[in-house]
């Protein structure tokens, strides 16, 4: 093999990222932290450590791969390498080698399907799914003694937001995930000396931004980025700590279903008309029975008036003729149901108007805390939130159809004696009309 002389003086940071072993290694969260360099440099230098390691780095589209990855590659390694258009496959004369791919969308992703590989880097990971980051961890794998490992680059911001922030930033970590196996380092253009002394104004340039793009790119803000559909959630300012539900209030809730996840949210309104959302349930892979008694134990003894539910609740089944709604009020203890507006733009602006009204989200409601600061704004209007990630629209999605069901404050002790309203005039069409 040729002598390969590698240019270049990492960083601190950049040094503990060529350093890690843990599993999952994410690495950046500002811009300029000099992120696609030390990926592609830790591959190269795992290729050049173990022979016949097989190893795959993957951006969003193949525009952004090639003028970040395949050309740098190849004029940093020249003819030590020898590199095929038609494979995309940066081949080593030890046998090892980088395949380069891309993601723009969940079709790309199922190319990967069946394949193995040792090592995995993702650019920019924020900007992909979690469910091709899924598929993508099912590809590490291999009956071989080479480590398998998955290395990350991130900034805060984009689809991927979301379930970047709750592995690497909360450690909000699900069944099978393991803290061991994930570590976050944080790099910020502070850390890249070669740019700040090659570009001393690039600084200045991030410092000149919208504040939600200046925390996020020069400051490395998770809580506050470009594009976050609620960015007056980021702050801290909507949790209500050490709430206490008072002893005259008026409570509802919003309900959306769907087999992938149950989601509920309870709000409670005082005298005054302060809104606070004091209670969740999210659950996936339920059955409607069993989203039923889910809901009739989250709001065991709390006086729900109603739950404004998803209009498609109401829908016949086409196997049993029977509604979901149906079969959720056969179940004791469900409040009644009544067909929520599920009209999308107003939906939002309403619960916007309740945020700025005031509304609060009680501490204990962490899962739709972190959806609501998740949520990215639609690519294609501006008023609308993206549908992805999906799984963090859930919750979200419960809380606007019980906010656009315009809940109003009780009168005071007298009115919860004898109930908030008439419920002949919010409950759904009864079963015996079915």
């Amino acid at each position: 093999m040729k002598k390969l002389v590698l240019a270049g003086t990492p960083s601190e940071k950049q040094k503990q990222f060529f350093t890690a072993r843990e599993k999952y290694v994410a690495y950046g969260g500002a811009r300029g932290g000099g992120k696609s360099w030390a990926l592609r440099r830790k591959l190269v230098l795992m290729c050049l450590h173990y022979p016949g390691i097989r190893c795959l780095l993957v951006r969003r589209s193949y525009g952004e791969l090639r003028y970040n990855h395949i050309l740098p590659l190849l004029s940093e390694l020249k003819d030590a390498v020898t590199y095929s258009e038609t494979n995309k496959l940066l081949s080593f004369p030890n046998g090892s080698a980088i395949k380069l791919g891309y993601l723009s969308d969940d079709g790309d992703t199922l190319q990967y399907q069946g394949l193995e590989f040792d090592v995995i880097g993702i650019d920019e990971a924020t900007q992909i799914t979690e469910y091709q980051f899924n598929i993508l961890k099912a590809c590490l794998r291999g009956a071989n003694g080479f480590p398998k490992r998955m290395y990350l680059t991130c900034n805060p911001g984009g689809v991927g937001h979301a379930w970047v922030k709750r592995i690497f930033i909360d450690g909000d970590l699900r069944p099978g995930e393991r803290a061991e196996d994930c570590r976050f380092i944080q790099a910020t253009v502070f850390d890249n000396t070669v740019l700040l002394q090659s570009d001393p104004g690039y600084v200045d340039q991030l410092k000149s931004l919208p504040d939600g793009l200046r925390q996020a790119w020069l400051y490395g803000s998770w809580d506050i980025f470009s594009g976050q559909f609620f960015p007056e959630t980021a702050d801290g300012s909507v949790v209500a700590a050490g709430f206490v539900k008072p002893a005259v209030c008026r409570v509802i809730g919003g309900l959306d279903y769907g087999f992938d996840c149950t989601a509920l949210v309870l709000l409670c309104a005082d005298t005054e008309g302060r809104l606070t959302v004091y209670r969740e349930s999210a659950c996936p892979d339920l059955t409607l029975s069993a989203a039923a008694r889910l809901i009739a134990s989250t709001c065991a003894g709390e006086h729900v008036d109603y739950i404004a539910a998803s209009p498609d609740l109401w829908n016949r089944r086409q196997d049993s003729g029977v509604s979901g709604y149906e079969t959720i009020m056969r179940t004791e203890g469900v409040p009644a149901l009544v067909r929520a507006d599920d009209r999308r733009v107003p939906g939002w602006r309403a619960v916007r108007e309740a945020l700025g009204a005031g509304m609060r989200i009680s501490e204990n409601c962490p899962t739709l805390l972190r959806c609501m600061r998740g949520l990215v704004c639609d690519a294609h209007k501006a008023e609308d939130c993206s549908g992805e990630p999906h799984e963090i629209t859930h919750l979200p999605e419960a809380l606007r159809y019980a906010v656009m069901s315009r809940i109003t404050p009780p009168d005071g002790p007298q009115r919860r004696e004898r109930g908030f309203f008439n419920r002949k005039r919010v409950s759904a069409v009864p079963v015996s009309k079915y």
